[in-house]
């Protein structure tokens, strides 16, 4: 009863606002069209409904040189009373010092902030 309760009045109050927004969808067909420019946003209700497709979209695993050559995706939360926004991997203790995280989702998480700031 979700959609029918809360989501789909959501929608509805969205474009009383004057957003331009569609749904509901599933998450196996609008990341692909996200993905072909057909949205600026996707808003996703559970974590792995956003989390598994935006890490086949952002990460890149060389198998030959066995490393992550591309980490991009940024996982903002809505709806809170402050600005959240954070990478779309782990923390990566492991490899604190050592000179081999990749930054590029932190800066990117860094910027997206600074956006919502604005």
């Amino acid at each position: 009863m979700e959609e029918i309760d809360e989501i789909i009045p959501a929608i509805a109050a969205a474009k009383k606002f004057g957003i331009h927004v569609e749904g509901p969808f599933p998450p196996d067909t609008i990341f692909p069209k996200m993905k072909g420019g057909q949205y600026d946003v996707v808003v996703c209700m559970y974590h792995d409904q956003g989390h598994i497709p935006t890490k086949l979209l952002g990460f890149n695993y060389n198998h030959e040189k066995n490393k992550w050559e591309g980490l991009s995706g940024v996982n903002i939360t809505l709806g809170l009373p402050i600005i959240r926004v954070s990478v779309d991997h782990g923390v990566a203790f492991d490899k604190g010092g050592k000179g081999e995280a990749n930054a590029e989702s932190m800066i990117q998480a860094i910027k997206y902030g600074a956006r919502l700031c604005r």
